[in-house]
């Protein structure tokens, strides 16, 4: 397994908002963890990437120990957080957001441009708007932004929280079509936090349902797209 959490319990001062959560990631899957609002989805992809720190439990990528690790030093293992709200450099070029990206990687001048060269491929507009200031994109081209910032850095694993927020329905197709891409083109293992449970089933082999901090229900996707309580709960049946 590329990514192993186990009996994981993390707080909010003295609010439990996670309460024994195991899910695990294979080579080249993508793995989506659906729930409502206040369900702790977000809370167990900060977990894994050390921005909130379990109080117990393991979380191994590629058998290493990550709990007590600093985010930056799980960042060098290879894992890449897309987070919700997208977070680009509002005040830097695109192409600025591109090199923060790849920070923790000491690319000579030409693997960087060659990098900017890959995800300019990727993401036409960005090439386009390659001297735009982040702020000044739409939503849906800041997503792109943060995704492409991820893959500067050539990760091992992304981790994607709430990547469709807020964004137009023709978009989040054009989005969900990338994410495929990027894991069966680069092989690239996805953990995908989404509230859209029907985008989320649709792209991911196996899903993880969370309520009120716990795994209430696991399985294959194809499965429980056609489960009633989880057509009732969340895709509107």
């Amino acid at each position: 397994m590329v990514l192993q959490v186990t009996n994981v319990n993390s707080y909010y001062g003295a609010i439990q908002a996670l309460q024994d959560v195991s899910f695990e990631l294979g080579e080249d899957e993508i793995v989506s963890i659906i729930g409502n609002n206040g369900a702790g989805k977000s809370t167990l992809m900060k977990s894994v990437m050390g921005l909130v720190k379990p109080k117990s439990g393991s979380i191994k990528f590629l058998d290493k120990e990550l709990t007590k690790m600093k985010s930056h030093e799980i960042v060098k293992e290879g894992i890449v957080y897309v987070p919700e709200g997208r977070e680009v450099f509002a005040r830097l070029s695109v192409q600025i957001n591109l090199k923060m990206g790849a920070f923790c990687r000491n690319y000579t001048y030409k693997q960087l441009h060659e990098k900017y060269s890959e995800m300019f491929d990727m993401f036409p507009r960005l090439k386009e708007r390659r001297n735009q200031l982040a702020g000044s994109l739409s939503g849906g081209e800041q997503q792109m932004l943060a995704i492409a910032r991820g893959l500067m850095s050539e990760p091992k694993l992304i981790l994607f929280d709430e990547p469709s927020l807020g964004l137009a329905p023709v978009i989040v197709d054009e989005l969900f079509d990338v994410i495929t891409k990027i894991n069966q083109t680069k092989k690239i293992p996805i953990v995908m936090v989404e509230q859209n449970a029907y985008m989320a089933l649709s792209v991911s082999q196996r899903c993880y349902v969370l309520e009120n901090g716990e795994v209430k229900i696991s399985g294959e996707s194809d499965v429980l797209m056609h489960d009633n309580e989880i057509k009732v709960a969340y895709l509107g049946g």
